[in-house]
C-alpha cells in the first residue's frame, strides 16, 4: 500500500505543480495587459479554487497515514467548504 500511496501523492503534487505554474503564466499575462481581463480573471479564481482543493485532499491523506488510517478514504471537498478555511 505505501508504494500506491506515494504514487496517489505524487500525482496530486504534479497537479499542484502545473496549477502553480498556471497561475503564475495567468498572472503574467493579466499584469502584462496581453489577454483579456474578465476571463483571465474568471479562470484564476477557477484556479485558486482547484489549488486549495488538491492541497486540502493532500493534508488529508497525510493526515489519514499519520494517525493510522487509510488515505483512499480521503476524499475532494466541495469549494464551499475548503474556501473557507483560515491559513
Amino acid at each position: 500500500m505505501a508504494g500506491h500511496e506515494a504514487e496517489v501523492e505524487q500525482e496530486i503534487l504534479e497537479r499542484i505543480t502545473e496549477m502553480i505554474s498556471e497561475e503564475h503564466d495567468l498572472r503574467d499575462r493579466l499584469s502584462a495587459r496581453l489577454v483579456d481581463e474578465r476571463t483571465e480573471h474568471a479562470r484564476l479564481v477557477r484556479l485558486e479554487t482547484e489549488l486549495d482543493q488538491c492541497w486540502d485532499l493532500l493534508r488529508q491523506r497525510r493526515a489519514r497515514v499519520a494517525a493510522g488510517g487509510d488515505p483512499d478514504e480521503a476524499q475532494a471537498r466541495p469549494a464551499s467548504q475548503v474556501e473557507h478555511y483560515l491559513s
